[in-house]
């Protein structure tokens, strides 16, 4: 176990002790708020660090207040990828249509924002970093729940009590699985499957999108810079492939076989996934539970509610969720009372955010010819036509204001 920074926010006086695991969005996130409450806050990751790099990920609608309530918006305006173009491609590799990406993608242009995962990753560590525990290459093995407190055994050994538990570790959560159950009673499964990796930018991309479509396939080269490209690859499956998620090797393989006799630059792309070291690859799904917490344990973020990326809402439903958490617990000292608040306040909003998959958020990337076609037809009309708003579900919640406790 590895600690790495404490400081008043993380001593044996303050009031209450809380352990969030997790340290990627949601997990930092309400850290800093929690500490401004005058809560003892350790956050543990399975990680050996913060984790740098990743795919580009939006910041919209009132997650962008959230920000400025941190004091982290201008800092995220700067690393902000300010994509210029995407470029769609048809079967062959021909050019269908080129626009900006916020006609396609419901942003808010100015105000919204989007930065590498790694760079929110960065700035959100830089703001908690000294005011609370950090324990990176350890994990939650254990909880045991009384009526007063929580017993934690870490998976290095070390044992360690707790007020609350609070889980930010992502969709496939351990901590929501050792009071809540088996993942699969709360998993939806949205009939696709991913790969996303770097490769070197020998294409001459910069500051831009190309995607590629096939009935129930889409491949796509996301250049934030000029050295390396986000490569990603995703194609339609009726049903989970649940065996192919147990190994890397297999994972590799489905999708070779998904993409095989695809053109483009797919063939070079299915080469350079098999050689890549940081590949991720899982399905297109959502977390639905009918509630987020059990005793004296809480679900934030994609834990709690995953909307899946077909959204593009799953960092700003995770910094809402953290916010709306904390002003919570800082308003009410009895955590029952606590968690209901935050389920009440949040629901909608996350209702509405995972709604937008039913609404047409997949339209990007269509499961049979005529579907592919359609979609085509509106991307040409986007060229001539203005871009579309952001949709309403990116602002439609009031945030509380945040209030320490004395």
């Amino acid at each position: 176990m590895t600690s790495a920074g404490s400081s008043r926010g993380a001593t044996a006086t303050a009031e209450r002790r809380v352990l969030i695991s997790g340290a990627g969005v949601a997990g930092p996130a309400l850290a800093y708020w929690l500490h401004r409450s005058g809560f003892a806050v350790t956050v543990v990751e399975k990680a050996q660090g913060p984790r740098d790099g990743g795919y580009p990920i939006d910041i919209r609608g009132t997650a962008t207040e959230v920000a400025r309530r941190m004091g982290i918006l201008p800092r995220l305006r700067e690393a902000h990828i300010d994509t210029r173009r995407c470029t769609f491609l048809n079967p062959d590799g021909s050019v269908l249509a080129s626009v900006v990406p916020h006609a396609i993608a419901g942003s808010a242009e100015g105000q919204d924002v989007e930065v590498t995962r790694g760079d929110l990753a960065t700035i959100l560590y830089a703001v908690v970093r000294d005011d609370v525990e950090l324990l990176f290459d350890d994990s939650i093995d254990t909880l045991d729940q009384s009526a007063q407190e929580v017993e934690v055994t870490f998976r290095s050994g070390e044992q360690r009590t707790f007020d609350l538990v609070l889980g930010a570790d992502g969709m496939h959560s351990h901590t929501r699985r050792i009071p809540f159950g088996p993942e699969e009673r709360f998993h939806r499964y949205l009939g696709y499957c991913f790969a996303i990796f770097t490769m070197p930018n020998t294409f001459g991309l910069s500051r831009e999108i190309m995607l590629w479509n096939s009935p129930g396939k889409a491949a796509a080269l996301y250049a934030v810079g000029d050295d390396e490209v986000h490569a990603f690859l995703n194609f339609h499956r009726p049903e989970p492939p649940s065996d192919a998620l147990r190994t890397p090797d297999a994972r590799r393989d489905l999708v070779a076989t998904a993409f095989a006799g695809a053109g483009w630059k797919v063939p070079g792309m299915v080469d350079a996934m098999r050689d890549a070291d940081d590949l991720f690859f899982d399905t297109a799904a959502q977390i639905r539970m009918p509630q987020w917490s059990k005793g004296r344990v809480a679900l934030v973020g994609d834990a709690a509610y995953a909307p899946s990326f077909l959204t593009g809402q799953g960092t700003s439903l995770a910094l809402v969720g953290a916010y709306t958490l904390a002003c919570a617990l800082a308003a009410n000292r009895d955590h029952t009372t606590a968690f209901a608040a935050y389920e009440h306040g949040l629901r909608e909003f996350v209702t509405m955010n995972q709604a937008l998959v039913d609404n047409g958020a997949a339209t990007l990337f269509p499961t049979t010819a005529q579907a592919l076609e359609q979609r085509n037809a509106r991307l040409r009309d986007l060229v001539t036509m203005p871009a579309r708003t952001a949709p309403p579900a990116h602002s439609a919640l009031t945030l509380p204001e945040f209030t320490p406790t004395p």
